[in-house]
C-alpha cells in the first residue's frame, strides 16, 4: 500500500483519483485548495486538508507533518484565479521573486522545484487514472471525414505552438480558419465566443497537451460537460493528444458523443 500527497483543484479530477486509490488500497491524504477544490473529497480521502491559493509553506508543513514525499497534483485551478485570488506566504512570495516570467507553467514549475529541494516527489498526476487516458484513433462510433481531419491538422498546429507559450491548450477551427483560441477564459467559453464568429458552420476542437515529458500538472480534460458544450456551440469533433488527455466519466463521455454524432479521437502527441 503507497501513501499520497494528493493536491486537488476543480472538477471531477481529483474525486475520480481519489476514488480510484480507494479502490487500489492506497492511503491518499488530500490537500484541496479552498478557492477551487470540491467538497466531495473530504470523505474519500483517509484525511483532508484545506488551504488557499499561495500557502506554500503550509502545504510543505502539512506533507512533512504527514511523513509523505510523494504528491499528486489533480484538478485543474482556473488561469485567472491564479492571478486574481492567489495571497503568497513569505515562501511562495520568495519563489515569484525569483521567476523572470510569471506564466503558470513557470509558477507551477517552481513549486515542483521548491517541494523536491523539501524532499517531495511530484508524480504524474495521471498516476491514478491510467485508464481514464484518451486512446489513439477514433473513439466514438463516427470517424472524422476528410474535412474534418483536414481542421484537426490544421488546429493541432497552431495549438501546439500557442501551448508551448503557455497561451492555451484549445484552439476552434472551422473550414480551415482558426476561429477562436483559448486562453484564460477555458474551453466552454471559448467555443461558445467562436461559435459567435462561425455563425452556424460546423466547428472543430482541437485540444493538446503542452510540450512536456511529463504529466505533472495542467493535464487536458474533458468529458460529459465537454460534449454538452459541443452540442450547443455546433462543434462536430473533438481531437485531443493520445495517452496525455484524461476523459472524465469516459463511458458516459463517449455515449453522449455517439448520440449527438460527434467525434471524439486522440492523436499521437507532438513533443
Amino acid at each position: 500500500m503507497n501513501k499520497y500527497g494528493l493536491i486537488a483543484g476543480n472538477g471531477r479530477f481529483p474525486i475520480l483519483a481519489l476514488e480510484s486509490a480507494r479502490r487500489l488500497g492506497h492511503t491518499v491524504v488530500a490537500i484541496g485548495i479552498k478557492e477551487e477544490a470540491p467538497a466531495e473529497i473530504e470523505p474519500l480521502a483517509w484525511r483532508c486538508y484545506w488551504i488557499s491559493l499561495g500557502e506554500l509553506g503550509k502545504l510543505i508543513e502539512i506533507l512533512h507533518r504527514e511523513g509523505i514525499s510523494e504528491v499528486v497534483m489533480a484538478g485543474q485551478v482556473k488561469h485567472a484565479s491564479i492571478f486574481s485570488a492567489i495571497k503568497p506566504d513569505w515562501r511562495l512570495m520568495k519563489l515569484l521573486a525569483s521567476l523572470a516570467t510569471k506564466n503558470t507553467d513557470s509558477l507551477i514549475g517552481a513549486v515542483a522545484k521548491a517541494l523536491a529541494e523539501e524532499g517531495i516527489h511530484l508524480s504524474d498526476s495521471t498516476a491514478l487514472l491510467k485508464p481514464l487516458l484518451a486512446d489513439a484513433g477514433a473513439m466514438t462510433k463516427r470517424k472524422p471525414t476528410r474535412e474534418e481531419e483536414a481542421d484537426v491538422a490544421y488546429g493541432r498546429r497552431i495549438a501546439n505552438v500557442l501551448a508551448g507559450f503557455d497561451v492555451g491548450q484549445s484552439v476552434a477551427v472551422c473550414e480551415g480558419a482558426c476561429v477562436a483560441v483559448e486562453a484564460m477564459e477555458g474551453t466552454d467559453s471559448m467555443l461558445r465566443r467562436a461559435a459567435e464568429i462561425a455563425a452556424g458552420r460546423a466547428l472543430r476542437l482541437v485540444k493538446v497537451s503542452r510540450r512536456r515529458h511529463h504529466l505533472l500538472f495542467d493535464v487536458p480534460v474533458a468529458g460529459p460537460d465537454t460534449v454538452a458544450v459541443m452540442r450547443e456551440t455546433g462543434t462536430t469533433v473533438l481531437a485531443v493528444d493520445a495517452g496525455r488527455t484524461l476523459l472524465l466519466d469516459r463511458e458516459e463521455m463517449l455515449a453522449a458523443a455517439d448520440r449527438a454524432g460527434i467525434v471524439v479521437a486522440g492523436y499521437e502527441p507532438e513533443d
